[in-house]
């Protein structure tokens, strides 16, 4: 039976999207998984959004709270809203009550991703605060360290993410991921499927 890895994200202009195309196929390079993208619920209108200048949304499936029953593991993606994870995604993680008085998501891995405006902009607050969401259903947080290696260090470009998962800088909205953030973002999904795959194997 395959491993289902679901790489769930919001993304309001196509950023945190960008980075979970990529994830999705580090994740399905591995033999023997199955990675499936997942959007959470929007929770601001069309009006706000069109006053706010943000493209029509993906094809990609939404999620409900019970599809995360299905998974073997999650990549969790959202942009940073003051140093912390977006309202969209709060509102899903918040809906997730049930499997939690059930434990239906205890024991799963869980890596993250995201996206800020600036280098100071919370790259690390974000990731920091969201595993308070992981570690109260008893999710297994799997940051991916320094596993990218020389990437990690790299100081001639700007490149998003840290030790705690894949990232890029949306500067006033207009710079999407560069190659660089786009191949971290790759290796996250690869390295998460593979620690992903063992946990259901070892069980």
């Amino acid at each position: 039976m395959a491993t289902k890895v679901y790489i769930v994200y919001y993304s309001m202009y196509g950023h945190v999207e960008k980075l979970a195309e990529e994830i999705k196929k580090g994740a399905a390079s591995v033999e023997g998984v199955e990675a499936t993208l997942w959007q959470v619920p929007e929770t601001l209108s069309e009006e706000i959004l069109g006053k706010m200048s943000a493209p029509t949304k993906s094809d990609v499936p939404i999620i409900t709270s019970q599809d995360l029953a299905e998974a073997d593991g999650f990549m969790f993606g959202f942009p940073t809203r003051f140093g912390m994870m977006s309202a969209q995604f709060k509102a899903f993680m918040d809906a997730t009550g049930g499997l939690w008085r059930t434990q239906q998501l205890a024991g799963k891995p869980a890596g993250i991703f995201y996206s800020t405006g600036s280098q100071g902009g919370g790259q690390e607050t974000t990731a920091l605060t969201a595993i308070t969401q992981l570690v109260h259903h008893g999710m297994i947080f799997v940051p991916i360290g320094y596993s990218f290696g020389a990437g990690m260090f790299e100081m001639e470009q700007v490149k998003g993410g840290s030790p705690y998962g894949a990232g890029t800088y949306a500067g006033d909205g207009s710079r999407m991921p560069s190659e660089l953030e786009l191949a971290q973002a790759f290796h996250q999904g690869k390295y998460f499927a593979g620690i992903t795959k063992k946990l259901k194997t070892a069980a």
